[in-house]
């Protein structure tokens, strides 16, 4: 055998160890990133759900004000109309 075949395949076999373990890097940063862009969109829906939660919470605050003035209201008409009848 002569040397430049040789070294040719001695090179192509180191080539695809080489080729082999690169892409599995590759492989493995991608998904690194895919999971840090996954994160980082449920870390935006979790924080949405929170202010969601909040608006709704004042929202239910307001309309328990207002009920409550509303109960009032009733109670002191109900009491107008036993007197009245």
């Amino acid at each position: 055998m002569s040397p430049p075949v040789f070294f040719a395949t001695i090179g192509m076999v180191l080539g695809t160890i080489l080729g082999v373990f690169a892409m599995r890097y590759f492989a493995i940063v991608a998904q690194a990133r895919a999971k840090i862009t996954e994160d980082n969109a449920y870390r935006v829906i979790a924080e949405k759900a929170v202010a969601a939660q909040a608006e709704t919470a004042t929202a239910l605050d307001t309309m328990s004000v207002t009920l409550a003035d509303l109960r009032t209201r009733l109670a002191a008409v109900e009491k107008m109309l036993k007197d009245v009848g």
